[in-house]
C-alpha cells in the first residue's frame, strides 16, 4: 500500500523553476532516500510534502487523502536536533503532543512509554547538554515520531555525527523503524548511507531539480553482515555514481 504519493509537483520562486514535475511514492514500512547534490531542491520538496510550502502545481496524497498545503500530517526532522536546552528530555520529546492539545502530564506519560524502545532509558530528567550527539538524535527522532507515527521526513539527521556514531545510528534506526513500523523518506548527500539504509533510492538532480533514476536495493543482500565491504555494495555504488553523473553533466 502506498502511504504517500507525490504527483507532478513543481515549484518556482521569483519566476525561477526550482523543482519540476516530481513524481514518487513510498509504501508503508519503507525507507527511501532522496540522493542528490546541494541545491537541487530536495529540501524544497520536503517542505512541500510537509505542507509548510505551497507547490506551484501538483498534489501530495497521504493515506488516500489530498493534503497539499496542509501541515500537521507528516513529521519533519531537520539536520540539527533543535532540542530546547532549557527543557528536560521528557518535555522536549513530548512537546508535539502538548502542542496538539494534550495535557503536559498526559504527554509525558505517552512519551515515557517509548523511552526504552528508543534507547533513552533514565534520560527523562536530563537536559540536552548532558547527552551525547547520538543520544540527542535519538531524542529528536522520538519527538519526530510522536508528532506523526506514520511517516517521517528526515533531512540528513546523522550528518553531524562522527563515522563510528553514524554507523551505530544506522543500525539502530533500521531496527527501530521495524519495531514501530515507521515509514521514512531520507535526504542525504552520502551515497554509502543511502545504499545501506534504503529500500529504494531516488536520484534527484538537474536544474530545475527532477527525479532521475529509481534504484531498488535488494534487502536480502544489504541485510547481510559485511555488506558495506562486499562486491554487491560496490556494484550499487557504481550504479548510483553513474546515475548522478549522467544527469548532472552541463549543470
Amino acid at each position: 500500500m502506498d502511504i504517500l504519493k507525490v504527483e507532478n509537483i513543481s515549484k518556482s520562486f521569483d519566476n525561477k523553476q526550482i523543482i519540476d514535475n516530481i513524481n514518487m511514492y513510498i509504501k508503508k514500512g519503507e525507507l527511501i532516500s532522496l540522493l542528490g547534490v546541494s541545491g537541487v531542491g530536495k529540501s524544497t520538496l520536503f517542505n512541500i510534502i510537509a505542507g509548510v510550502l505551497s507547490p506551484s502545481s501538483g498534489k501530495i496524497i497521504f493515506e488516500g487523502s489530498d493534503i497539499t498545503n496542509k501541515s500537521g500530517y507528516i513529521s519533519y526532522m531537520l539536520q540539527k536536533d533543535l532540542l530546547l536546552e532549557h527543557k528536560t528530555i521528557i518535555d522536549n520529546v513530548s512537546l508535539p503532543l502538548v502542542i496538539k492539545g494534550m495535557s503536559k502530564n498526559q504527554a509525558r506519560s505517552k512519551s515515557q512509554a517509548y523511552f526504552d524502545i528508543f534507547g533513552l532509558t533514565d534520560c527523562e530528567k536530563l537536559y540536552p547538554k548532558e547527552l551525547s550527539g547520538g543520544m540527542r538524535q535519538r531524542a529528536a527522532l522520538l519527538r519526530t515520531y510522536l508528532f506523526s507515527d506514520h511517516l517521517a521526513l528526515l533531512d540528513e539527521p546523522f550528518s553531524a555525527l562522527d563515522t563510528i556514531t553514524k554507523s551505530e545510528m544506522h543500525t539502530w534506526y533500521l531496527g527501530i523503524i521495524k519495531k514501530i513500523k515507521l515509514s521514512t523518506i531520507f535526504i542525504t548527500h552520502d551515497i554509502d548511507e543511502a545504499i545501506l539504509l534504503s529500500d529504494r533510492i531516488y536520484i534527484m538532480n538537474g536544474n530545475p531539480g527532477t527525479i532521475g533514476d529509481e534504484i531498488i536495493i535488494d534487502k536480502s543482500l544489504s541485510n547481510k553482515d559485511g555488506f558495506s565491504l562486499s562486491s554487491d555494495f560496490l556494484a550499487y555504488k557504481k550504479i548510483v555514481i553513474e546515475s548522478l553523473n549522467k544527469k548532472t553533466v552541463g549543470i
